[in-house]
């Protein structure tokens, strides 16, 4: 049998049975209808499809140009969503990005993500085989552009904390990924959020979409948390939001 694309398997993953009306469940904490919500790190559009389907709008950016072409197919006749063909810094320019072309999910403008998955367990088969120029964008510009953000998903493989440093306000709600591999990454990305606003935290591993603790948290106390977590764990997203009942299970 002949084996499927990578980017035909992130769909058939991103969009597996069941996977819609757990991640509508769980996004519907942070998405209201009429509210914004930014994709940062789309990759194949589940989470976009999901703001719509709650009723929210969608800026979508993800700076992979198949992947920028597959969203505009799937969202070309949505004038709710708005897809940005870019990665997300600290300041507007130009960066690099490093694509893993058998697995797209972990493409990356950071070289320290690419040195931390070297030998490292559970990444042993990654392979960063190219490399192109891409504009960079900030927080910042997309809220001038679009509006101020009730929830931000941030999913870049490693740049999460270049990406908060281009933001200079506190939204509602925002989310990041963490990697067991790049702890340091969590902990200035929980340092930026604690700087911006009055943040509480909670946590979800790998894809569950469930909330790991029983109630929300410092961000010292996220920070001991993944300090504590096994490196098995891999990854998973942290969730902030001043108002603790959206991030209370």
């Amino acid at each position: 049998m002949r084996r499927a694309s990578p980017l035909r398997q992130s769909v058939q993953t991103y969009y597996a049975p069941g996977r819609e009306a757990a991640l509508d469940a769980f996004q519907s904490r942070f998405l209201s209808p009429g509210d914004l919500g930014f994709d940062i790190g789309a990759h194949v559009g589940d989470r976009t499809a999901g703001f719509r389907r709650l009723g929210a709008r969608a800026v979508a950016v993800e700076p992979q140009p198949a992947l920028a072409r597959l969203l505009r197919r799937c969202f070309r006749d949505d004038p709710g969503v708005a897809i940005i063909p870019a990665l997300v810094g600290a300041a507007p320019g130009e960066a690099v990005l490093r694509l893993n072309t058998r697995n797209p999910t972990v493409a990356t403008a950071s070289d320290a993500f690419v040195a931390a998955a070297d030998g490292a367990a559970g990444w042993e088969d990654q392979r960063w085989d190219r490399t192109i120029p891409r504009p960079v964008t900030t927080l910042d510009a997309l809220a001038a552009a679009h509006g101020t953000p009730d929830f931000i998903k941030l999913d870049v493989e490693g740049f999460e904390a270049e990406a908060l440093a281009g933001l200079s306000f506190a939204p509602r709600a925002l989310s990041f990924e963490f990697t067991t591999i790049q702890r340091d990454v969590a902990a200035a990305c929980l340092a930026r959020l604690a700087a911006l606003g009055p943040y509480r935290f909670n946590a979800a591993l790998g894809e569950s979409m469930e909330l790991a603790l029983p109630a929300p948290v410092t961000a010292d106390a996220m920070g001991a948390w993944i300090e504590a977590l096994p490196h098995a764990a891999n990854s998973g997203d942290v969730y902030a939001s001043p108002d603790a009942a959206r991030i209370t299970p």
